[in-house]
């Protein structure tokens, strides 16, 4: 739920590489997120509906946009789909056993995890990162780790 933000739109790509079933929805989808997200063969549904949920999920994972009046919210909790969010999935499938380097502050946070990600590449290090945009010398915002290493916009 929430799947075009950024980094929602990453961890989708990241979970269909690691063979999961992904399909999502949002209010307004909007390139480049979305034609990233339809690139992968990712089902992007709008607007929010119950009807969203079927056939029934294994699990969701809800993002920070989601309040709790969403339709797609009060099904979830409803009919007690198992559900979590963005930071607790990643920490559970994709980055649990990596050496991660967030960047964060208030500006140039995409560049400079861009930047992070190429140079950790060039050193030959492989990493897995999650950006805030799709940068030039990436196919995708996302890549999932091949190293010991993953570069996150914080």
């Amino acid at each position: 739920m929430g799947i075009c933000g950024t980094a929602m739109a990453s961890l989708a790509g990241l979970l269909k590489e690691r063979g999961f079933q992904v399909t999502g929805s949002d209010s307004n989808p909007y390139p480049p997120m979305s034609t990233q997200i339809e690139s992968l063969g990712i089902k992007i549904m709008t607007p929010y509906s119950e009807k969203n949920l079927e056939p029934s999920p294994d699990f969701v994972i809800v993002g920070n946009v989601i309040s709790a009046n969403n339709p797609e919210a009060i099904e979830l909790n409803k009919r007690k789909i198992p559900y979590t969010s963005l930071p607790k999935a990643l920490g559970q499938w994709i980055i649990a056993d990596k050496s991660c380097i967030c960047i964060s502050g208030t500006h140039g946070k995409t560049t400079t995890t861009s930047m992070m990600s190429w140079v950790m590449e060039s050193a030959g290090k492989k990493p897995g990162f999650l950006i805030g945009g799709i940068p030039k010398n990436f196919n995708h915002s996302f890549r999932n780790p091949e190293g010991d290493f993953f570069v996150i916009e914080g």
